[in-house]
């Protein structure tokens, strides 16, 4: 039986929300890739980041041009979708791939900013 790719197990590399929110301010930000739903990323979301729900990653990886060379982070709801991503990043030789650990639900347990569609964007 052939499983989906985008099942989530296994560690990855994390990152916790306010080293996430400090490194975003830096003029070498992390790309930030929400795996989310969209109709999930339009509740709220990192300010910058890009949605590509998770079953869409893999075909839409190349267009996103990602550097192998620069800091990317995934962020789902609660970490469990971004392990694929990671995954597939590592796969596609990024050396700087990582999770927002907790996803975003630890982000605005954290009263860290988020913004909607639209908003200072």
């Amino acid at each position: 039986m052939d499983l989906p790719w985008w099942l989530p197990f296994g560690e990855v590399p994390e990152i916790d929300g306010e080293e996430l929110y400090d490194r975003l301010q830096e003029a070498a930000a992390p790309v930030v890739i929400d795996v989310r739903t969209s109709l999930e990323f339009s509740y709220g979301h990192i300010e910058g980041a890009v949605n590509v729900p998770i079953t869409d990653l893999k075909s839409r990886l190349a267009s996103l041009k990602l550097k192998k060379n620069h800091p990317v982070v995934a962020i789902c709801l609660s970490g469990h979708r971004s392990i694929p991503a990671i995954r597939l990043f590592e796969e596609a030789g990024m050396k700087e791939a990582c999770q927002l650990q907790g996803g975003m639900l630890a982000w605005q347990y954290a009263g860290l900013p988020t913004v909607k569609p639209g908003e200072n964007e």
